[in-house]
């Protein structure tokens, strides 16, 4: 990569009231996302670890919007394949960005499927990057449930988009665009936006400088609301975006 991006990341997480963790994270080599599996027992916590286990190759390769598809696809494969006979069979989300470049920028690559969220927060302002694949994203979108009655809504859980479940196919929603110094990255399950609000959720980001300091404490506040399902969170800084004539030694991409 032309320019150097040096980054700093920290994950955090909580079975909080469940009996296991089903969610999986991954923050390393450029790869920051957040899994979230279901089908009961065992089966979502090896989805979700499935899942990225395949799209953490990703870490390193530049990679298109098209290879992001196609790895996607593959993590889709290979959880669907994990189902036992006459047993549900297993789903999970998939949430983060990708370290990438394009055109010799360097880029954030969003991948999505399901609601797990990722989120950026540039100069204090935190916003929403994905799209909920979810029965009650649709409702809100078709002005039957207000965006203030969907936190509560009975079916907010129910996925209508995951990485294996029925579906022979998936379309994972992504999208491409510049690292900025200074940008702040986040990757979460829904046990974190079902507990906290946006606006807690961007208090906290404020307050804590640190990624792993803010992951640590999102997670606190979250169990402290009630949490009642996995708390996961992936916090990603881009510390400094340099040109060859003025980069330190050192790798490109840290944690």
């Amino acid at each position: 990569m032309g320019t150097r991006v040096r980054l700093r990341s920290a994950l955090a997480t909580d079975q909080a009231a469940r009996d296991s963790n089903e969610d999986t994270a991954w923050a390393s080599d450029g790869v920051f996302v957040v899994a979230d599996g279901m089908g009961g027992h065992e089966a979502g916590e090896v989805a979700s670890s499935v899942a990225v286990d395949v799209v953490r190759s990703l870490g390193g390769t530049n990679p298109s919007l098209d290879d992001a598809v196609r790895v996607v696809r593959e993590a889709h494969r290979r959880v669907r394949a994990l189902r036992a006979e006459g047993e549900r069979r297993p789903g999970t989300t998939l949430s983060g960005v990708v370290l990438t470049e394009h055109a010799g920028v360097p880029c954030w690559l969003v991948v999505n499927v399901g609601d797990s969220r990722t989120y950026r927060m540039v100069g204090g302002v935190l916003e929403q990057l994905t799209h909920d694949h979810s029965e009650v994203a649709e409702l809100v979108a078709q002005g039957l449930v207000a965006v203030e009655d969907a936190p509560h809504h009975p079916r907010r859980h129910v996925v209508t988009r995951v990485l294996g479940g029925g579906a022979s196919r998936v379309e994972p929603d992504l999208r491409m665009f510049p690292v900025s110094p200074g940008d702040r990255m986040v990757v979460c399950s829904d046990g974190l936006t079902d507990a906290l609000p946006d606006a807690r959720v961007q208090a906290v980001l404020r307050a804590e400088r640190h990624p792993q300091a803010a992951a640590d404490r999102l997670v606190r506040e979250a169990l402290a609301a009630g949490a009642q399902d996995n708390v996961t969170v992936v916090v990603v800084d881009a510390v400094a975006v340099t040109r060859p004539s003025d980069a330190p030694t050192g790798p490109d991409v840290g944690r």
